[in-house]
């Protein structure tokens, strides 16, 4: 009769030291050391280098084709580089003092400041307003809380329209209606007996900064109309049956229930209009006439490509990038509330 010796108990793995645990993230799991994968540590470690390994070629993309143009920029805008050559010298904050003291920059920046405050406002209220209309502001309906305007899915398709256009097709389009001599607009007046309000100068003189807020605000509010009947959308419809079996109407309703419910839809529309806001360089590079008004982005093109100062372009790129960054954090902030679930 056989007699088996049992198998003697295997041998614990030796501690795991933390220069292992560094030399296992850039394992794959079937090469990762026995020691290695029996430290507790070693579960963590495996599900951040998933992540890590998963995130890396995106990260990598992303700071080589963004990150790294920003770090440019910063040094650029201490050097006289023109643009046209490869030579330049480092001037220090030379160029942010000429910044400081450059009138023409501030005319610029305080345009680009009007439409960073008045577009967001007058697009996302209209947006706000259709959007109701569109998904609560109809006729009560049979076996429905709320119901939205007749035809209310044409509309939707009519007010998205101009945002098929590129921003240069509106433009080439707005600075015909906006002729003095052949444009709509003139010749709508004339022939409505208007013909003390017809102007020679509409995109020349101090109208021409209301003119492209108009355009700028036309151009979006559509998107936002979708946008926002989206998020309309997504809000039961017992909520709003609740609130009229409490008597409430129509404008109680909105600033009590849909408001608040699409508060973080509407922040972030918010941000997304003011930074179109600062960059309304294609309707005031295509629409208005050349010295008729100039935003950050118009002022800075003009300076590195008319006039080959590349730097100090450079520079009043830095002060559109802080802006910027200053407005969206501002509003990330201001326009905090608690999360509502519903």
């Amino acid at each position: 009769m056989e007699v088996r010796t049992p198998r003697a108990a295997e041998s614990p793995p030796p501690p795991c030291t933390r220069l292992h645990l560094a030399a296992a993230f850039f394992l794959p799991p079937r090469f990762t050391p026995r020691r290695v994968r029996y430290d507790r540590r070693y579960r963590k470690l495996d599900t951040y280098r998933f992540i890590s390994w998963f995130l890396f070629l995106p990260l990598l993309v992303y700071l080589l084709f963004v990150v790294s143009p920003f770090l440019q920029a910063f040094f650029y805008s201490m050097t006289d580089w023109s643009g046209f050559s490869s030579a330049y010298n480092f001037t220090g904050f030379e160029n942010y003092e000429r910044l400081w003291n450059d009138d023409a920059f501030w005319d610029a920046m305080g345009n680009s400041l009007v439409l960073l405050v008045l577009a967001p406002v007058i697009t996302l209220g209209l947006g706000l307003f259709f959007a109701f209309m569109l998904n609560a502001g109809g006729r009560r309906r049979r076996n429905e809380a709320v119901s939205g305007v007749f035809g209310s899915r044409l509309y939707k398709v009519v007010y998205f329209f101009p945002q098929v256009l590129s921003l240069a097709i509106i433009a080439v389009i707005f600075a015909r209606a906006y002729s003095p001599r052949s444009g709509v607009l003139n010749e709508g007046l004339g022939a409505v007996g208007l013909d003390s309000w017809q102007r020679e100068d509409w995109l020349g003189g101090d109208l021409a900064l209301w003119c492209v807020l108009f355009v700028l605000c036309w151009s979006f509010v559509g998107f936002y109309v979708v946008l926002f009947s989206a998020a309309m959308s997504a809000i039961p419809g017992e909520i709003y049956e609740a609130s009229l079996l409490d008597g409430a109407n129509r404008s109680v309703t909105f600033f009590r229930i849909t408001l608040p419910l699409t508060w973080d839809t509407v922040r972030t529309g918010w941000i997304y209009m003011g930074i179109q806001a600062l960059d309304a360089f294609a309707l005031v590079n295509v629409m208005v006439p050349e010295h008729g008004m100039d935003v950050v982005p118009s002022y800075l093109f003009e300076k590195a490509f008319r006039d080959g100062q590349a730097g100090y372009a450079t520079a009043i790129g830095v002060a559109l990038f802080l802006v910027t960054l200053v407005f969206s954090v501002l509003m990330m902030f201001v326009g905090r509330r608690e999360r509502i679930e519903y």
